[in-house]
Protein backbone atom coordinates (compact mmCIF):
# COMPACT_ATOMS: atom_id res chain seq x y z
CA UNK A 1 0.00 0.00 0.00
CA UNK A 2 1.20 3.33 -1.03
CA UNK A 3 1.63 5.65 2.22
CA UNK A 4 0.40 8.92 2.65
CA UNK A 5 3.09 11.70 2.47
CA UNK A 6 3.73 13.37 5.33
CA UNK A 7 1.36 16.58 5.37
CA UNK A 8 -0.13 18.44 8.38
CA UNK A 9 -2.76 21.39 8.43
CA UNK A 10 -2.47 24.61 10.56
CA UNK A 11 -3.40 23.07 13.98
CA UNK A 12 -0.64 20.37 13.06
CA UNK A 13 -3.28 17.36 12.09
CA UNK A 14 -2.97 15.08 9.60
CA UNK A 15 -4.70 16.17 6.89
CA UNK A 16 -6.17 13.53 3.87
CA UNK A 17 -6.83 10.49 5.93
CA UNK A 18 -10.45 10.31 5.88
CA UNK A 19 -12.50 9.97 3.11
CA UNK A 20 -16.45 9.89 2.23
CA UNK A 21 -16.87 6.53 4.23
CA UNK A 22 -14.33 7.04 6.69
CA UNK A 23 -16.42 10.25 7.95
CA UNK A 24 -19.84 8.85 7.11
CA UNK A 25 -18.70 5.47 9.25
CA UNK A 26 -17.41 7.52 12.06
CA UNK A 27 -20.20 9.84 11.78
CA UNK A 28 -22.93 7.17 12.28
CA UNK A 29 -20.56 5.44 14.93
CA UNK A 30 -20.88 8.41 17.36
CA UNK A 31 -24.98 8.32 17.25
CA UNK A 32 -24.26 4.57 18.64
CA UNK A 33 -27.74 3.66 16.42
CA UNK A 34 -28.32 0.19 18.23
CA UNK A 35 -27.63 1.59 21.91
CA UNK A 36 -29.89 4.31 20.86
CA UNK A 37 -32.90 2.52 19.83
CA UNK A 38 -32.23 0.29 23.10
CA UNK A 39 -32.49 3.76 25.20
CA UNK A 40 -35.12 5.57 23.31
CA UNK A 41 -37.47 3.66 21.45
CA UNK A 42 -39.31 2.06 24.85
CA UNK A 43 -39.98 5.75 26.00
CA UNK A 44 -40.99 6.98 22.71
CA UNK A 45 -43.57 4.44 22.23
CA UNK A 46 -44.78 4.91 26.25
CA UNK A 47 -45.40 8.77 24.80
CA UNK A 48 -47.21 8.37 21.67
CA UNK A 49 -48.10 4.68 21.22
CA UNK A 50 -48.56 3.78 17.56
CA UNK A 51 -47.45 7.07 16.51
CA UNK A 52 -43.62 6.23 17.05
CA UNK A 53 -42.38 6.03 13.36
CA UNK A 54 -44.00 9.68 12.52
CA UNK A 55 -42.05 11.09 15.69
CA UNK A 56 -38.91 9.72 14.83
CA UNK A 57 -39.52 11.56 11.41
CA UNK A 58 -40.44 14.74 12.52
CA UNK A 59 -37.30 14.72 15.21
CA UNK A 60 -35.16 14.24 11.87
CA UNK A 61 -36.91 17.45 10.66
CA UNK A 62 -34.46 19.83 12.79
CA UNK A 63 -31.44 17.52 12.54
CA UNK A 64 -31.24 17.76 8.65
CA UNK A 65 -31.84 21.55 8.63
CA UNK A 66 -28.80 21.74 11.38
CA UNK A 67 -27.15 19.54 9.11
CA UNK A 68 -27.24 22.09 6.15
CA UNK A 69 -26.20 25.17 8.64
CA UNK A 70 -23.14 22.80 9.20
CA UNK A 71 -22.29 21.70 5.59
CA UNK A 72 -22.92 25.43 4.68
CA UNK A 73 -20.49 26.86 7.59
CA UNK A 74 -17.96 24.14 6.64
CA UNK A 75 -17.79 24.69 3.04
CA UNK A 76 -16.70 28.32 3.59
CA UNK A 77 -14.99 27.62 7.61
CA UNK A 78 -13.54 24.06 7.43
CA UNK A 79 -12.09 24.51 11.31
CA UNK A 80 -12.11 21.51 13.65
CA UNK A 81 -13.83 23.47 16.23
CA UNK A 82 -16.87 23.30 14.15
CA UNK A 83 -19.79 25.54 16.70
CA UNK A 84 -16.93 27.38 18.80
CA UNK A 85 -14.94 28.65 15.48
CA UNK A 86 -18.15 29.39 13.92
CA UNK A 87 -20.26 30.91 16.79
CA UNK A 88 -17.07 32.94 17.35
CA UNK A 89 -17.10 34.12 13.74
CA UNK A 90 -20.73 35.36 13.62
CA UNK A 91 -21.57 36.20 17.16
CA UNK A 92 -18.28 37.27 18.82
CA UNK A 93 -16.00 35.06 21.48
CA UNK A 94 -18.33 34.88 24.23
CA UNK A 95 -21.37 32.98 22.20
CA UNK A 96 -18.54 31.39 20.61
CA UNK A 97 -16.87 30.01 23.90
CA UNK A 98 -20.35 29.26 25.12
CA UNK A 99 -20.69 27.07 21.87
CA UNK A 100 -17.61 25.06 21.98
CA UNK A 101 -18.43 24.13 26.01
CA UNK A 102 -22.12 22.81 25.21
CA UNK A 103 -19.87 20.50 22.59
CA UNK A 104 -17.89 19.41 25.93
CA UNK A 105 -20.53 19.04 28.32
CA UNK A 106 -22.51 16.53 25.68
CA UNK A 107 -19.32 14.93 24.91
CA UNK A 108 -18.31 14.39 28.72
CA UNK A 109 -21.82 13.39 29.98
CA UNK A 110 -22.33 11.28 27.66
CA UNK A 111 -19.21 9.06 27.72
CA UNK A 112 -19.99 8.33 31.30
CA UNK A 113 -23.26 7.09 30.64
CA UNK A 114 -21.75 4.43 27.11
CA UNK A 115 -18.78 3.22 29.46
CA UNK A 116 -21.66 2.57 32.35
CA UNK A 117 -23.68 0.52 29.62
CA UNK A 118 -20.62 -1.13 28.14
CA UNK A 119 -20.02 -2.09 31.48
CA UNK A 120 -23.37 -3.38 32.70
CA UNK A 121 -23.35 -5.15 29.12
CA UNK A 122 -19.90 -7.21 29.17
CA UNK A 123 -20.87 -8.52 32.74
CA UNK A 124 -24.39 -9.31 31.72
CA UNK A 125 -23.05 -11.73 29.21
CA UNK A 126 -21.07 -13.67 32.27
CA UNK A 127 -22.50 -16.42 34.38
CA UNK A 128 -26.02 -15.75 35.93
CA UNK A 129 -25.55 -12.07 34.58
CA UNK A 130 -25.70 -11.11 38.42
CA UNK A 131 -22.05 -9.50 38.05
CA UNK A 132 -23.64 -6.85 36.34
CA UNK A 133 -25.03 -5.16 39.36
CA UNK A 134 -21.82 -5.32 40.71
CA UNK A 135 -21.41 -1.38 40.97
CA UNK A 136 -17.64 -1.02 41.62
CA UNK A 137 -17.11 -4.12 38.76
CA UNK A 138 -19.13 -2.27 36.49
CA UNK A 139 -17.41 1.09 37.05
CA UNK A 140 -13.76 -0.31 36.77
CA UNK A 141 -15.34 -1.83 33.61
CA UNK A 142 -16.28 1.61 32.13
CA UNK A 143 -13.42 3.23 33.05
CA UNK A 144 -11.19 0.59 31.42
CA UNK A 145 -13.18 1.20 28.39
CA UNK A 146 -12.61 4.61 28.16
CA UNK A 147 -9.12 4.18 28.75
CA UNK A 148 -9.22 2.39 25.91
CA UNK A 149 -10.99 4.41 23.47
CA UNK A 150 -8.97 6.92 24.64
CA UNK A 151 -5.67 5.22 23.55
CA UNK A 152 -7.41 4.23 20.05
CA UNK A 153 -8.02 8.16 19.66
CA UNK A 154 -4.70 8.83 20.83
CA UNK A 155 -2.95 6.97 18.24
CA UNK A 156 -4.74 8.55 15.48
CA UNK A 157 -8.07 8.98 13.64
CA UNK A 158 -7.28 6.61 10.55
CA UNK A 159 -6.20 3.25 13.27
CA UNK A 160 -10.19 4.57 14.24
CA UNK A 161 -11.90 4.82 11.67
CA UNK A 162 -10.46 0.74 11.00
CA UNK A 163 -11.87 0.08 14.17
CA UNK A 164 -14.88 2.19 13.94
CA UNK A 165 -15.64 -0.40 10.43
CA UNK A 166 -15.91 -3.24 12.17
CA UNK A 167 -17.71 -2.30 14.67
CA UNK A 168 -20.18 -0.54 13.13
CA UNK A 169 -20.91 -3.16 10.68
CA UNK A 170 -21.48 -5.70 13.51
CA UNK A 171 -24.13 -3.58 14.65
CA UNK A 172 -25.98 -3.14 11.36
CA UNK A 173 -25.99 -6.89 10.29
CA UNK A 174 -27.39 -7.55 14.15
CA UNK A 175 -30.22 -4.41 13.73
CA UNK A 176 -30.84 -6.40 9.46
CA UNK A 177 -31.07 -9.80 11.31
CA UNK A 178 -33.31 -7.95 14.02
CA UNK A 179 -35.56 -6.56 11.09
CA UNK A 180 -35.76 -9.81 9.44
CA UNK A 181 -36.38 -12.38 12.32
CA UNK A 182 -39.06 -9.98 13.36
CA UNK A 183 -40.80 -10.00 10.25
CA UNK A 184 -40.23 -13.00 9.72
CA UNK A 185 -42.25 -13.71 12.91
CA UNK A 186 -45.05 -11.37 12.41
CA UNK A 187 -46.01 -13.17 8.85
CA UNK A 188 -45.53 -16.49 10.04
CA UNK A 189 -48.23 -16.06 13.28
CA UNK A 190 -45.28 -16.78 15.88
CA UNK A 191 -45.02 -13.03 17.45
CA UNK A 192 -46.11 -12.11 20.77
CA UNK A 193 -48.41 -9.69 19.27
CA UNK A 194 -48.23 -9.83 15.62
CA UNK A 195 -49.68 -6.02 14.56
CA UNK A 196 -50.65 -5.51 11.06
CA UNK A 197 -48.26 -2.24 9.54
CA UNK A 198 -50.68 0.58 9.43
CA UNK A 199 -49.94 3.67 7.22
CA UNK A 200 -51.60 5.89 10.21
CA UNK A 201 -48.34 5.12 12.30
CA UNK A 202 -47.22 7.99 9.99
CA UNK A 203 -49.84 10.60 10.42
CA UNK A 204 -48.18 13.61 11.73
CA UNK A 205 -51.85 14.61 13.14
CA UNK A 206 -52.71 11.54 14.68
CA UNK A 207 -50.92 12.19 18.18
CA UNK A 208 -53.81 12.48 20.62
CA UNK A 209 -51.96 14.96 23.61
CA UNK A 210 -49.31 17.65 22.69
CA UNK A 211 -47.56 16.88 25.51
CA UNK A 212 -46.75 13.64 24.38
CA UNK A 213 -46.11 14.53 20.92
CA UNK A 214 -43.13 16.77 22.25
CA UNK A 215 -42.00 14.68 24.72
CA UNK A 216 -41.22 11.77 21.88
CA UNK A 217 -39.92 14.22 19.41
CA UNK A 218 -37.43 15.61 22.36
CA UNK A 219 -36.78 12.28 22.97
CA UNK A 220 -36.20 11.02 19.53
CA UNK A 221 -33.71 13.95 18.80
CA UNK A 222 -31.31 12.43 21.32
CA UNK A 223 -31.24 9.72 18.71
CA UNK A 224 -29.74 11.31 16.04
CA UNK A 225 -27.11 12.99 18.02
CA UNK A 226 -23.84 12.43 17.19
CA UNK A 227 -23.63 12.98 13.29
CA UNK A 228 -21.67 16.17 13.51
CA UNK A 229 -18.34 14.07 14.39
CA UNK A 230 -18.02 14.68 10.97
CA UNK A 231 -17.32 17.87 10.66
CA UNK A 232 -15.03 17.76 13.38
CA UNK A 233 -12.89 15.78 11.75
CA UNK A 234 -13.03 17.82 8.79
CA UNK A 235 -9.38 18.63 8.88
CA UNK A 236 -8.23 15.19 8.56
CA UNK A 237 -10.14 15.09 5.81
CA UNK A 238 -8.84 14.73 1.81
CA UNK A 239 -11.67 17.14 0.92
CA UNK A 240 -11.92 19.39 4.15
CA UNK A 241 -14.51 22.10 1.84
CA UNK A 242 -16.96 18.85 0.42
CA UNK A 243 -16.48 15.74 2.52
CA UNK A 244 -17.93 16.59 5.94
CA UNK A 245 -20.71 17.93 4.96
CA UNK A 246 -21.76 15.15 2.42
CA UNK A 247 -20.85 12.54 5.14
CA UNK A 248 -23.49 14.53 7.71
CA UNK A 249 -26.29 14.53 5.79
CA UNK A 250 -25.78 10.60 4.40
CA UNK A 251 -25.47 9.77 8.21
CA UNK A 252 -28.65 11.92 9.04
CA UNK A 253 -30.61 10.24 6.41
CA UNK A 254 -29.05 6.75 6.98
CA UNK A 255 -30.12 7.09 10.62
CA UNK A 256 -33.78 8.07 9.26
CA UNK A 257 -34.00 4.87 7.69
CA UNK A 258 -32.60 2.45 10.33
CA UNK A 259 -34.53 4.20 12.88
CA UNK A 260 -38.00 4.18 11.10
CA UNK A 261 -37.23 0.45 9.87
CA UNK A 262 -36.33 -0.97 13.04
CA UNK A 263 -39.31 0.93 14.74
CA UNK A 264 -42.12 -0.60 12.40
CA UNK A 265 -40.81 -4.02 12.74
CA UNK A 266 -40.12 -4.25 16.23
CA UNK A 267 -43.97 -2.80 16.51
CA UNK A 268 -45.35 -5.47 14.26
CA UNK A 269 -43.54 -7.96 16.14
CA UNK A 270 -44.76 -7.04 19.92
CA UNK A 271 -47.46 -4.13 19.19
CA UNK A 272 -47.68 -1.42 21.19
CA UNK A 273 -49.29 -3.13 24.09
CA UNK A 274 -48.78 -2.10 27.75
CA UNK A 275 -47.83 -5.91 28.68
CA UNK A 276 -45.08 -8.49 28.36
CA UNK A 277 -43.38 -7.57 25.35
CA UNK A 278 -45.10 -5.24 24.40
CA UNK A 279 -43.52 -1.84 23.34
CA UNK A 280 -45.49 0.36 25.80
CA UNK A 281 -45.04 -2.01 28.68
CA UNK A 282 -43.11 0.93 31.18
CA UNK A 283 -41.28 -1.69 32.86
CA UNK A 284 -39.73 -2.77 29.67
CA UNK A 285 -39.21 1.04 28.92
CA UNK A 286 -35.08 1.20 29.58
CA UNK A 287 -34.63 -1.80 27.15
CA UNK A 288 -37.58 -2.92 25.18
CA UNK A 289 -34.33 -5.61 22.99
CA UNK A 290 -34.15 -7.12 26.55
CA UNK A 291 -37.71 -8.00 26.35
CA UNK A 292 -38.15 -9.08 23.22
CA UNK A 293 -34.26 -10.46 22.45
CA UNK A 294 -35.32 -14.12 23.84
CA UNK A 295 -38.47 -14.60 21.64
CA UNK A 296 -37.08 -13.54 18.40
CA UNK A 297 -33.60 -14.80 19.05
CA UNK A 298 -33.86 -17.96 21.54
CA UNK A 299 -30.36 -19.35 22.39
CA UNK A 300 -28.51 -16.52 20.43
CA UNK A 301 -30.21 -13.96 22.41
CA UNK A 302 -26.73 -12.78 23.60
CA UNK A 303 -25.88 -11.56 19.84
CA UNK A 304 -28.47 -8.33 21.23
CA UNK A 305 -26.80 -7.69 23.81
CA UNK A 306 -23.26 -7.94 22.46
CA UNK A 307 -24.32 -5.83 19.49
CA UNK A 308 -25.19 -2.87 22.60
CA UNK A 309 -22.23 -3.49 24.00
CA UNK A 310 -19.98 -2.97 20.80
CA UNK A 311 -22.57 0.14 20.17
CA UNK A 312 -21.44 1.57 23.70
CA UNK A 313 -17.77 1.04 22.69
CA UNK A 314 -18.08 2.25 19.70
CA UNK A 315 -19.81 5.68 20.24
CA UNK A 316 -17.32 6.07 23.46
CA UNK A 317 -14.26 6.52 20.90
CA UNK A 318 -16.04 8.35 18.16
CA UNK A 319 -16.92 10.68 21.07
CA UNK A 320 -13.73 11.43 22.28
CA UNK A 321 -12.87 12.58 19.12
CA UNK A 322 -15.38 16.08 18.15
CA UNK A 323 -14.42 17.19 21.55
CA UNK A 324 -10.86 16.76 21.54
CA UNK A 325 -10.63 18.87 18.16
CA UNK A 326 -12.70 21.16 19.83
CA UNK A 327 -10.85 21.94 22.72
CA UNK A 328 -7.94 22.23 20.25
CA UNK A 329 -9.36 24.94 18.13
CA UNK A 330 -10.67 26.80 21.35
CA UNK A 331 -6.53 26.53 22.09
CA UNK A 332 -5.37 27.43 18.65
CA UNK A 333 -7.28 30.70 18.67
CA UNK A 334 -6.69 31.48 22.77
CA UNK A 335 -10.15 30.60 23.68
CA UNK A 336 -8.08 27.81 26.14
CA UNK A 337 -4.96 27.20 27.49
CA UNK A 338 -2.10 27.01 24.87
CA UNK A 339 -1.26 23.31 26.48
CA UNK A 340 -4.80 22.03 24.61
CA UNK A 341 -3.09 23.07 21.22
CA UNK A 342 -0.65 20.31 21.64
CA UNK A 343 -0.40 17.74 19.13
CA UNK A 344 1.07 14.60 18.67
CA UNK A 345 4.25 14.54 16.61
CA UNK A 346 3.91 10.93 15.47
CA UNK A 347 0.44 10.11 15.00
CA UNK A 348 -0.73 13.70 14.20
CA UNK A 349 -3.66 13.93 16.87
CA UNK A 350 -4.56 16.34 19.91
CA UNK A 351 -2.53 14.30 22.05
CA UNK A 352 -3.26 16.67 25.39
CA UNK A 353 -7.33 17.45 24.77
CA UNK A 354 -7.68 13.42 24.09
CA UNK A 355 -5.91 12.87 27.43
CA UNK A 356 -8.00 15.85 29.16
CA UNK A 357 -11.13 14.21 27.66
CA UNK A 358 -10.80 10.46 28.99
CA UNK A 359 -9.65 11.91 32.35
CA UNK A 360 -12.09 14.04 32.84
CA UNK A 361 -14.81 11.43 31.38
CA UNK A 362 -13.70 8.96 34.12
CA UNK A 363 -13.63 11.03 36.97
CA UNK A 364 -17.01 12.25 36.56
CA UNK A 365 -17.97 9.29 35.91
CA UNK A 366 -16.80 7.91 39.07
CA UNK A 367 -17.57 10.62 41.09
CA UNK A 368 -21.17 10.76 40.03
CA UNK A 369 -21.39 6.92 40.89
CA UNK A 370 -19.89 8.00 44.30
CA UNK A 371 -22.14 10.43 44.82
CA UNK A 372 -25.44 9.01 43.31
CA UNK A 373 -25.94 7.13 40.62
CA UNK A 374 -29.44 8.58 40.43
CA UNK A 375 -27.94 12.35 39.62
CA UNK A 376 -25.50 10.34 36.77
CA UNK A 377 -28.47 9.27 35.36
CA UNK A 378 -30.81 12.74 35.74
CA UNK A 379 -27.41 14.44 33.79
CA UNK A 380 -27.62 11.82 31.04
CA UNK A 381 -31.72 12.70 30.93
CA UNK A 382 -30.46 16.45 30.81
CA UNK A 383 -27.80 15.77 27.69
CA UNK A 384 -30.96 17.02 25.49
CA UNK A 385 -30.09 20.47 26.59
CA UNK A 386 -26.82 20.45 25.81
CA UNK A 387 -27.71 18.87 22.41
CA UNK A 388 -30.21 21.38 21.87
CA UNK A 389 -28.15 24.29 22.56
CA UNK A 390 -25.29 23.81 20.58
CA UNK A 391 -27.00 22.70 17.56
CA UNK A 392 -29.75 25.72 17.89
CA UNK A 393 -26.78 27.76 18.23
CA UNK A 394 -24.80 26.49 14.75
CA UNK A 395 -28.23 27.34 12.72
CA UNK A 396 -28.13 30.78 14.09
CA UNK A 397 -25.16 31.02 13.02
CA UNK A 398 -25.20 30.29 9.63
CA UNK A 399 -28.28 32.54 9.02
CA UNK A 400 -25.83 35.82 10.57
CA UNK A 401 -22.87 34.70 9.12
CA UNK A 402 -23.78 34.58 5.76
CA UNK A 403 -26.55 36.98 6.54
CA UNK A 404 -25.34 39.56 3.45
CA UNK A 405 -25.68 36.40 0.80
CA UNK A 406 -29.06 35.36 1.52
CA UNK A 407 -31.04 37.20 -1.35
CA UNK A 408 -27.85 36.73 -4.03
CA UNK A 409 -29.44 33.10 -4.65
CA UNK A 410 -32.50 31.08 -4.17
CA UNK A 411 -29.98 28.16 -3.15
CA UNK A 412 -28.26 30.44 -0.74
CA UNK A 413 -31.94 31.12 0.78
CA UNK A 414 -33.01 28.42 1.29
CA UNK A 415 -29.95 26.37 2.43
CA UNK A 416 -28.12 29.45 4.14
CA UNK A 417 -30.98 30.81 5.79
CA UNK A 418 -34.30 29.48 5.48
CA UNK A 419 -33.70 26.02 6.46
CA UNK A 420 -31.40 26.44 8.73
CA UNK A 421 -33.49 28.81 11.17
CA UNK A 422 -36.36 26.47 11.43
CA UNK A 423 -33.94 23.81 12.42
CA UNK A 424 -32.85 26.46 15.37
CA UNK A 425 -36.34 27.83 16.20
CA UNK A 426 -37.42 24.13 16.35
CA UNK A 427 -34.13 23.00 18.75
CA UNK A 428 -34.84 26.06 20.49
CA UNK A 429 -38.26 25.38 21.03
CA UNK A 430 -37.20 22.05 22.61
CA UNK A 431 -34.72 23.23 24.54
CA UNK A 432 -37.13 25.79 26.27
CA UNK A 433 -39.49 22.83 26.79
CA UNK A 434 -37.19 20.14 28.08
CA UNK A 435 -36.31 22.92 30.59
CA UNK A 436 -39.72 23.38 31.55
CA UNK A 437 -40.27 19.65 31.73
CA UNK A 438 -37.01 18.86 33.91
CA UNK A 439 -37.92 21.77 36.20
CA UNK A 440 -40.59 19.15 37.97
CA UNK A 441 -39.50 17.46 40.90
CA UNK A 442 -41.44 14.15 39.11
CA UNK A 443 -39.13 14.83 36.20
CA UNK A 444 -35.60 12.42 36.71
CA UNK A 445 -34.31 10.24 39.46
CA UNK A 446 -33.52 13.15 41.89
CA UNK A 447 -34.22 16.30 43.41
CA UNK A 448 -32.23 19.19 44.27
CA UNK A 449 -32.77 22.48 45.35
CA UNK A 450 -36.33 21.67 46.14
CA UNK A 451 -36.93 21.08 41.93
CA UNK A 452 -36.16 18.61 39.55
CA UNK A 453 -32.23 17.75 39.33
CA UNK A 454 -32.37 17.23 35.67
CA UNK A 455 -33.13 20.77 35.22
CA UNK A 456 -30.36 21.68 38.30
CA UNK A 457 -27.72 19.48 36.35
CA UNK A 458 -28.29 20.18 32.65
CA UNK A 459 -28.91 24.09 32.89
CA UNK A 460 -25.83 23.40 36.24
CA UNK A 461 -23.50 22.23 33.55
CA UNK A 462 -24.39 25.03 30.99
CA UNK A 463 -23.83 27.51 33.85
CA UNK A 464 -20.82 26.19 34.87
CA UNK A 465 -19.14 26.97 31.60
CA UNK A 466 -19.92 30.78 32.14
CA UNK A 467 -17.97 30.40 35.23
CA UNK A 468 -14.89 28.84 33.55
CA UNK A 469 -15.02 31.57 30.76
CA UNK A 470 -15.22 34.49 33.11
CA UNK A 471 -12.46 32.66 34.71
CA UNK A 472 -10.10 32.46 31.67
CA UNK A 473 -11.11 36.15 30.88
CA UNK A 474 -8.97 36.71 33.89
CA UNK A 475 -5.88 35.19 32.50
CA UNK A 476 -3.59 37.52 30.01
CA UNK A 477 -2.95 35.02 27.76
CA UNK A 478 -6.79 35.33 26.84
CA UNK A 479 -7.27 38.78 25.44
CA UNK A 480 -6.36 38.25 22.42
CA UNK A 481 -9.31 35.85 21.76
CA UNK A 482 -11.73 37.94 23.71
CA UNK A 483 -10.40 40.98 21.86
CA UNK A 484 -11.50 39.54 18.68
CA UNK A 485 -7.97 39.49 17.60
CA UNK A 486 -7.08 35.63 17.39
CA UNK A 487 -10.36 34.68 16.14
CA UNK A 488 -13.13 36.91 14.29
CA UNK A 489 -15.02 36.91 10.56
CA UNK A 490 -12.00 37.27 8.76
CA UNK A 491 -9.65 35.13 10.27
CA UNK A 492 -8.53 32.22 7.95
CA UNK A 493 -8.89 29.18 9.10
CA UNK A 494 -6.40 26.80 9.92
CA UNK A 495 -6.47 24.25 7.64
CA UNK A 496 -4.80 23.98 3.98
CA UNK A 497 -6.52 26.53 1.44
CA UNK A 498 -6.48 23.40 -1.48
CA UNK A 499 -7.41 19.81 -1.02
CA UNK A 500 -4.38 17.62 -1.06
CA UNK A 501 -4.10 15.09 -3.43
CA UNK A 502 -3.97 11.94 -1.83
CA UNK A 503 -3.50 8.11 -3.00
CA UNK A 504 -6.66 6.79 -3.45
CA UNK A 505 -5.58 3.48 -1.91
CA UNK A 506 -4.78 5.42 1.86
CA UNK A 507 -9.10 5.00 2.11
CA UNK A 508 -10.12 2.30 0.38
CA UNK A 509 -10.37 4.23 -2.64
CA UNK A 510 -13.25 6.76 -1.24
Amino acid sequence: MTSAPERTSGKGLATGTLGLWGSTVIGLASTAPVYSLVATLGFVVVAVGAQAPIAFVLAFIPMLFIAFAYRELNNEVPDCGTTFTWGTKAFGPWVGWMGGWGVAVAGMVVLANLSQIAGIYLWSLIGDGSLAENVPLVTATGVAFIAAMTYVSYRGVEIGERIQNILLAVQYVVLALFVVVALWKFFDGTAPNPTPFDFAWFNPFGFTEWSGFTEAVLLALFIYWGWDTCLALNEETKDPKRIPGRAALLTTVILLGTYVTVTVAAMMYAGVGEDGAGLANASNADDVFLAMKDGLFGPFAWVLVIAVLISAVSSTQTTILPTARGTLAMAAYKALPARFQSVHPRFRTPSFSTLVMGIVASVYYVGMTIISDNILQDSILSLGLAIAFYYALTGYACVWYFRRELFTSGKNLLYRGILPLLGALMLTYAFVQSAIDMYDVDYGNSELLGIGGTFVVGIGALAFGVVLMLVWYLVPASKPFFRGESLNRDTEVLVPDEPIAYPRSVDGGI
